[in-house]
């Protein structure tokens, strides 16, 4: 067994499920620990910084002797919920994969860029590797967020899988919570009772028609094609005899780059407007959560341009590249001005009951983000 797959069947034996996601995860302070301690061994520097209390992202610094550029190496910790999985910490390698709760989603990553690290360590580089294995991918990011507060890099990668081919741009998102206010009376009062849950269903006609609208007529991407809208969750009432005095709706806006949050608080605002201008007794109100923008990253960028060059002499063809559906992390480093790309060994069963690494692809990963460090970093 290679010193990379045995470091993933480590890093899978680890529980480290998002806290936030399922009550009473374990979180990330054991693997954390475990991947410090594995940086300082290769003899990288290591810096602990709590991204939230016992939440600690691990920064570990293949330090260069000066005049280099620097490249920053990114992969997330923590994993989804196990329901359903017979063994997740108990890592089965068979036909060249590994199996076990995220291995694909992302510790095959998180493995190729330890590995790229402690490579990076021995080339004796002028630019520092910096590899950077954080919290709270899953739900909230708080983990890079903290990241791009404290450290600087001329470059990065994101370890997302992408089966060996280069992530150029992936879509974003905004959460809203819609709520319409009735009137709560008793259900034999229909004079008297208005119900939020039946004005909330108008709300839900106006999302289908939007959703049908970014489809034909929205902003569309090269790569990404459209945005798209859901309702997510909804909740409303009192009791069987009672008209609802509220309803609440959760909504999910996927967005592409060039749709901004403006934007979209003005498609749920016409909404409103629209059923109003109809409906005298209608009352509904917006409130904006989470947004994550969309990202994209030119091919000419020179990180995108050394990567092309590594995995198509690794591979020995051109790799493929493209764009996708789901949010990561890469958005935040771009941001905050770090021209970032996505790159990662495949495999398949993202936060699903079967889970399984590419062990090849995690080699071949490690190998060419090495390669990318030794090009742009020297």
């Amino acid at each position: 067994m290679s010193e990379t797959v045995e470091l993933l069947r480590r890093l899978v034996a680890i529980d480290s499920v998002n806290p936030d996601l399922v009550a009473g995860g374990a979180g990330e302070g054991n693997i954390a620990r475990f991947v410090a301690d594995w940086l300082e061994r290769a003899g990288l520097e290591v810096t602990l910084e709590e991204a939230a209390p016992g939440r600690p992202n691990v920064i570990g610094i293949a330090r260069g002797s000066g005049g280099g550029r620097s490249l920053l190496l990114n992969a997330h910790m923590d994993t989804v919920g196990v329901a359903g999985m017979e063994r997740p910490y108990d890592p089965v390698i068979a036909d060249n994969r590994l199996y076990g709760r995220g291995a694909y989603d992302m510790k095959g990553g998180l493995a190729a860029i330890m590995a790229a690290g402690a490579r990076a360590k021995q080339l004796r580089l002028r630019g520092d590797v910096i590899v950077t294995a954080v919290v709270d991918e899953e739900y909230a990011s708080i983990g890079t967020e903290s990241i791009v507060k404290h450290w600087r890099a001329d470059a990065a990668i994101v370890t997302e899988p992408t089966e060996l081919e280069i992530c150029t741009a992936h879509k974003g998102f905004a959460w809203f919570t819609v709520e319409t206010t009735g009137i709560a009376a008793h259900g034999s009062l229909p004079d008297v009772g208005v119900d939020a849950i039946v004005k909330m269903g108008r709300v839900l006609v106006g999302l289908e028609m939007l959703e049908q609208g970014l489809r034909s007529f929205g902003i569309t991407h090269r790569l990404l094609g459209s945005g798209s809208v859901h309702a997510a969750l909804i909740e409303g009432g009192q009791e069987w005899s009672s008209y609802p005095e509220r309803c609440r709706l959760s909504v999910e806006r996927r967005t592409v780059p060039g749709e901004t949050l403006a934007l979209l608080e003005a498609e749920l605002s016409t909404i409103f407007a629209s059923i109003a201008a109809t409906d005298p007794a209608f009352q509904a109100t917006m409130q904006t959560g989470l947004v994550r923008e969309p990202f994209e990253v030119s091919e000419d960028e020179s990180i995108v341009q050394a990567l092309w060059r590594h995995v198509s002499a690794a591979l020995g063809h051109e790799p493929g590249s493209g764009g996708s559906p789901y949010w990561m992390d890469s958005a935040l480093l771009a941001a905050a001005g770090i021209p970032t790309v996505v790159f990662g060994p495949g495999g398949a069963g993202a936060h699903a009951v079967v889970e399984w690494s590419d062990l090849a692809q995690v080699e071949q990963c490690a190998t060419i983000l090495a390669a990318v460090a030794a090009d742009l970093c020297a």
